[in-house]
């Protein structure tokens, strides 16, 4: 089992070859190929390699597959006393990846 912990969009995910991620959005086209460089640890077949903070030439090659949005999250104020009541929703704007492969 092939996997690497990677930072892109400010966060830092567990990938695996052939499954798909969801990401801050990526102003990158569907269809078209990324590289992240980022590579925080590798591990090939139980032989774990991990950067200082990064992996020295290992990359991971990504697929855009769509963009989207993620699920609605509803921000409610209310100042008790004073009839103020603010209701606002938000949707994060996201992109999907499919990771295609794993390079050392």
């Amino acid at each position: 089992m092939t996997y690497a912990i990677i930072e892109a969009s400010g966060k830092q995910l567990w990938v695996e070859e052939g499954r798909y991620y969801d990401l801050n959005y990526i102003p990158v086209e569907p269809g078209q190929s990324i590289i992240l460089g980022r590579v925080l640890l590798l591990n090939e077949e139980g032989k774990v390699t991990l950067g200082h903070p990064c992996i020295e030439g290992a990359t991971v090659q990504a697929t855009v597959m769509r963009h989207l949005r993620g699920k609605k999250i509803t921000v409610f104020k209310m100042k008790p006393k004073k009839k103020m009541r603010l209701k606002k929703g938000h949707r994060q704007e996201l992109t999907r990846l499919m990771i295609d492969s794993i390079a050392t």
